[in-house]
This record gives C-alpha cells, structure tokens and sequence, in this order.
C-alpha cells in the first residue's frame, strides 16, 4: 500500500549550532597554523632555509620535486604545509562569508587573516631569494626575521579572533576606550617586543650555539668580546625584557579579573597568568640548557600560546566593560 505521505525535511542546523561548528574549524586551522610555525623554527634551528636552493615558490628550479638530502626533504616539506595552511585559511574565511552577515566581526577578522597569510608568503619569499637563511648573520637578516615573526603574531591573534568572534558577541569598539584598554594594548605590544627580540636570541643560539660548559661569566665575558657579533652582544637583552614584561603581564591581568570581575574574564586572568609563570619558567630551562633545538620550540610554543591567550583575553575584557558581573 503506498503513501502519500511526504517524509520530513531535516531541519535546518540552528544559528547557534551553525555558528558553533564555524568556531571549531577556525580554532582547527589555527591549530594547524600553529603547527606550521613550529615547523619554521625547525627549518632554522636545522638550517635548512636553503635545501630548496634561491628559487622561491620553487624547489631548485621545480614545483613538484623528490626530495634529496635532510635538509631539502625539511624545507621542502615546511613549504608543503605552509601551502595547506594558505588554503586552510582561505576555506576558513569563505565559510565565514558564508555563515555570518555582512559587518559581522568573523568576515572582518577572516579577509585580515587571508591578507596576513599573503604576506607571511612574501616574507618567506624574500628570506629565501635574497639568501637571508641558513648561515647567514647579517642584520638584514635579523630586521627581516623580526618583520616575520610580528606579521606571524598578526596571523595567529587574526585567526584567533575569527574563531573567538564566531561564537561570542564583539564589543562595539575593538580601540581601547579606558585605562585598562590601554593597559591590555600595552600588554599586547610589549609581547610583540619580547617576541622580536626572543626571535633575534634564537638566531643568535642557532648560529653561535652556547658553551653550557663553560661559567656564567666565561659566556658573558664571550658574548662581549671585540670579536662577538650583534647576535651575540644582544643575547642578554630578551630575558632582561621578559622578566619586566612578565611582572607587567602578571599586574594586568589581576588588574581586569579585579575590574571587571565576569566569570570569562576572571578565567582567561588565570589563564594568561599561569602561561606567563610558565613561560618564565621555560626561558630559564632554555638558557641553563643552552638553548637547545628542541627547547627553542617549546618556549616558542608557550609563547605563542600566551600570545593568542592574550589576544582573546582583550577581546573578552572588551566585551565585559560596562556590564554587570552576572551578565
């Protein structure tokens, strides 16, 4: 006996669900971001910026090659991700033009995201090409590095922020409009600074790898000799700057969870403050050990963690300016 009874559409995802699936693609590909940029300080750390040769997005003349050689087989392979990377967040961003309307914080933070990654591909073009690699201790190379790692910054807090938007409502103003706006901005670029000169000191390790066995002041007295390089003589300033910036980080975020006393902002104070603990924690493992290969990815692991917790940690203190603790 047939029916002529319709069967039931599937209901359409709710706005909350669809919006929740967003965020876990864009908290995905930040992951996967993440990965990539870990992966570029194991190309440094093994010198292997130049296993493709100058030839840039090529490989020694070839887009699709077999690589030879560690060194070629890394770079290579550095190139490979960084490409999915490039379309993991070109995917990310036209979900985003897809799921949320026009002027809606994710399409803005999306279309920042996808510039930012072009321009992280030029730089890594520009380091290959004009041989700013390997044993190379120039100071174009140090400045061109430095431009890296704050447009790498930029990449990560953008993607962050298209995740974080997805599911949260965004201040009417991301510009800081109070002291502790200013404080928290503050925050952010001194971070940056940190970052800078972090990125600077691991090049310096890299290149002129430390003597752990060697006193204190025997590597000071080295670093310091006429015959040292810049990379050398500035390998003090990074955990100088870190430790104010540090103590600094630690007041500002007691100062918001106390301010503006919400349950998100109260959890990323504590958040941001244990990273920052640990984060010291690992800078210190790093220096007594010498900085070694693996623990330069560590410590650039925690600190762009703390980054990204940071920049969240804005947004949420933004959005919790002027409403009730409940809300």
């Amino acid at each position: 006996m047939s029916s002529n009874v319709a069967p039931l559409a599937s209901p359409a995802p709710s706005r909350g669900a669809s919006e929740a699936a967003f965020a876990k693609v864009a908290w995905g590909v930040l992951a996967y971001t993440v990965f990539v940029v870990l992966f570029g300080a194991v190309v440094r750390i093994t010198g292997s910026g130049a296993g493709c040769g100058q030839h840039w997005p090529t490989c020694q003349g070839d887009a699709f090659v077999l690589p030879h050689g560690v060194k070629m087989v890394i770079e290579y392979s550095h190139r490979a991700t960084s490409g999915f990377s490039f379309f993991a967040v070109l995917g990310m961003t036209v979900l985003g033009f897809r799921r949320f309307p026009s002027g809606h914080a994710v399409r803005r933070f999306g279309v920042a995201s996808l510039g930012l990654m072009l321009v992280e591909a030029y730089i890594g073009g520009v380091l290959v090409r004009r041989a700013l690699v390997a044993d190379n201790v120039s100071v174009a190379r140090a400045l061109v590095m430095s431009l890296h790692l704050v447009n790498t910054s930029l990449l990560t807090g953008a993607i962050a922020l298209t995740a974080w938007s997805g599911t949260h409502r965004s201040p009417r103003s991301w510009f800081p409009s109070d002291a502790l706006d200013w404080a928290l901005a503050g925050a952010l670029v001194a971070v940056l600074a940190v970052s800078v000169t972090g990125a600077v000191t691991a090049l310096g390790d890299t290149l002129f790898p430390v003597q752990t066995t060697r006193p204190l002041a025997a590597r000071l007295a080295a670093d310091y000799a006429t015959t040292a390089t810049f990379l050398e003589r500035g390998r003090a300033i990074h955990p100088a700057l870190a430790a104010l910036v540090a103590v600094f980080l630690l007041a500002v975020a007691r100062k918001a969870a106390e301010a503006r006393p919400r349950a998100a902002v109260e959890r990323g104070a504590r958040i941001v403050s244990a990273l920052v603990v640990i984060q010291v924690g690992a800078g210190v493992t790093n220096i007594a050990l010498g900085a070694p290969g693996a623990m330069q990815v560590v410590h650039l692991a925690i600190a762009t963690t703390l980054w990204m917790s940071l920049v969240v940690f804005y947004a949420t203190a933004k959005t919790s300016r002027g409403l009730h603790p409940s809300a």
